[in-house]
């Protein structure tokens, strides 16, 4: 059985295309970016002040599906430039401390974001 998943605590979709799927006990959530979602507006920052939105929004769409952190198994990262790779990485080890597996590419983002982060998690 198939469940969106929605919270406004997370930025809202921009495009047709669901916060998460919950698909029996994997959930599918979509790349999130830096956005605040109480003001709907990409914040403009360091990678590490990105980064940090970027996993309240994941925790924020994880909590509303009750999963966590720690039932992230896959994340798929994307940055505007690799030379941001290591500040990135600072910040997103705080949050995986169970190590998933991961994917992290170079490319253009949308809204001039400089980080994106989608998770797959599993209970």
């Amino acid at each position: 059985m198939k469940k969106i998943i929605y919270t406004n605590q997370a930025p809202e979709p921009v495009g047709p295309y669901s916060q998460a799927i919950l698909v029996d006990n994997v959930l599918y959530c979509s790349g999130q970016i830096a956005i605040n979602p109480s003001k709907n507006e990409l914040v403009k920052g360091t990678i590490q002040e990105e980064t940090e939105q970027i996993m309240q929004n994941i925790n924020a769409v994880l909590k509303e599906a009750g999963f966590s952190f720690e039932n992230v198994v896959k994340t798929t990262c994307f940055l505007d430039d690799m030379k941001n790779f290591a500040e990135f990485n600072e910040t997103y080890a705080k949050y995986f401390t169970s190590k998933p597996a991961r994917s992290c590419v170079e490319a253009k983002l949308p809204k001039g974001a400089r980080v994106e982060v989608e998770v797959i998690a599993v209970k």
